[in-house]
């Protein structure tokens, strides 16, 4: 199989513990996209926190996508274009918010070139901050204070309660939210619909691509979907026996070139 596209979960996946490309995984990738082979970072994070990847990974040179918010937004990274866009639905935020400070939890968003959070120095949104290299601002009144539109928003808290918070908010929001772990203490409330799958079928029927020309890579529960879709699903040596169950390959982890051994043993 010549495969045509390669679709990177980023933190945990594409990049190692320090958020970093390693030389190794970024040399494959280069190499595999002089074959023309188009690269799409696909994230929970935000169209900010993806763009430094994607320079650093020439992806306007080679027409590359970033496919942020789990998918709910996709750009074309030589044009700028934006190739689809769900936004959230502001009558679902207060629910959230309320439900989120009921559990004891913070809960956040994305403000043009920051995030906006319950609580500044909330670990977990710290984490989040370090991430994307995005600054915080504590909204006091959140639910007034976001300005819409937005593509997500995410509660934070410890992986055991949160699960419970999850479980609550499936059922509560049923039809109208779609809400999953893209970490143990991080929970994607996102428009109906929203799934990396979802929006890669979108993205390659635009391009003229079938799935089975598509290798998808992953280490979290938000990656399930897109291993499950792809004509080679690959899940890092680091991701939970549940997503390596999904996959068609089991890679080395993150922080041994894991991606850099996927793309020499199946594209160069």
């Amino acid at each position: 199989m010549t495969y045509k596209m390669i679709v990177l979960d980023l933190d945990g996946t594409l990049t190692n513990e320090k958020k970093e490309i390693t030389s190794k995984t970024y040399k494959a990738l280069m190499l595999a996209q002089e074959k023309g082979v188009k690269i799409v970072l696909a994230s929970g994070r935000p169209t900010y926190g993806i763009t430094p990847l994607a320079q650093q990974l020439h992806l306007a040179e080679y027409d590359g996508y970033i496919l942020a918010y789990n998918g709910g937004k996709i750009i074309s990274c030589r044009t700028g274009e934006t190739v689809f866009n769900q936004e959230l639905n502001p009558e679902l935020v207060p629910i959230l918010h309320s439900e989120a400070t009921a559990a004891g939890m913070d809960i956040l968003t994305y403000q043009g070139e920051g995030i906006a959070a319950t609580k500044k120095k909330n670990k977990y949104v710290l984490h989040e901050a370090f991430i994307n290299k995005m600054p915080v601002v504590e909204y006091n009144d959140f639910t007034n204070q976001v300005q819409h539109p937005i593509n997500k928003c995410l509660i934070v808290g410890d992986p055991k309660p949160l699960h419970q918070l999850e479980l609550r908010l499936a059922k509560q929001l049923e039809g109208r939210l779609l809400v999953y772990r893209s970490a143990g203490f991080f929970l994607e409330c996102v428009p109906l619909g929203i799934e990396k799958s979802n929006s890669l079928d979108k993205l390659i029927a635009r391009l003229g691509i079938v799935k089975d020309e598509v290798i998808a890579i992953g280490d979290g529960y938000n990656d399930k979907g897109m291993i499950e879709f792809a004509g080679l699903g690959v899940a890092m040596a680091n991701a939970s026996t549940e997503v390596q169950d999904s996959a068609d390959y089991i890679t080395y982890s993150n922080e041994e070139d894991g991606v850099a051994h996927v793309v020499e043993k199946f594209i160069l």
